[in-house]
């Protein structure tokens, strides 16, 4: 089967976002006042080929875990969708949505990354 991965990537609470501070700090020359707390990420979408959603999902998660974020300092979300019999590349399979959070498994990576630091 095919799935359609997102994977949503932002930097940890307590990391500092230059980008979103320039941001934050030229909204109101744009006039665009109120807005605080900007962050910025990223987002990145492929398709996958595996034999059932779960492995999908195991998989994502672990090219983000090692590759498509890093662990000690960013997060990341995954979301994991069936592709529609109608949708292009596709075979045929039902329209089906998850979403992983590889924040916790981010968070034991990066403690195991820090400790061997030391």
């Amino acid at each position: 089967m095919k799935f359609d991965v997102r994977v949503e990537v932002r930097l940890r609470p307590g990391i500092a976002d230059p980008q979103g501070a320039t941001i934050e700090r030229a909204l109101p020359a744009l006039g665009f006042e109120g807005v605080e707390g900007v962050r910025v990420g990223k987002s990145i979408r492929f398709r996958l080929e595996a034999p059932d959603e779960a492995s999908a999902r195991d998989e994502a998660v672990e090219m983000s875990l090692r590759l498509l974020a890093n662990p000690v300092i960013e997060d990341s979300d995954v979301e994991v969708t069936a592709v529609s019999a109608g949708a292009p590349g596709a075979g045929p399979a039902a329209v089906a949505g998850t979403a992983a959070t590889a924040g916790t498994a981010a968070a034991a990576a990066g403690a195991a990354v820090e400790q061997a630091i030391r």
